[in-house]
């Protein structure tokens, strides 16, 4: 049952799928336009050109690490071992040298949650 709280209405909601289709099976734009497509990424942008966040990378700070850690993994993931912490990395397809930084890790460790994690990604790479 619709309440009639929506934002538009369900005229433009199919007018807008509608001029989805094309970007969802193409996978590029297809608006004849430039204008309207979005800005590419920079050059200069220092996580697309230094490839993705790992520990041992300059530029890699806990922090960085903890959110990429976060992003992928999510809060569902914990309390969780080193061996099943690899194996959501894997299944995720996060990235090899992220999911090789976890591995690293002692086995028999336990996380609670990604801050501790991301402490001991850091720390294990300092000392290398």
């Amino acid at each position: 049952m619709q309440r009639g709280s929506d934002r538009l209405s369900r005229h433009r909601d199919d007018e807008m799928k509608h001029e989805l289709q094309g970007l969802l099976r193409s996978g590029h734009p297809t608006r004849t336009e430039e204008w309207h497509d979005p800005e590419p990424t920079a050059d200069d942008d220092p996580q697309i050109a230094g490839g993705p966040v790992a520990p041992g990378r300059a530029g890699a700070s806990l922090e960085a690490v903890r959110l990429e850690l976060a992003r992928i993994l999510g809060r569902g993931s914990f309390p969780a071992s080193t061996g099943d912490l690899v194996h959501v990395l894997r299944r995720k397809n996060a990235p090899d040298p992220l999911t090789e930084a976890v591995g690293r890790l002692p086995r028999k460790e336990r996380y609670a949650n990604v801050q501790e994690l991301a402490r001991a990604v850091t720390r294990r790479e300092d000392r290398q």
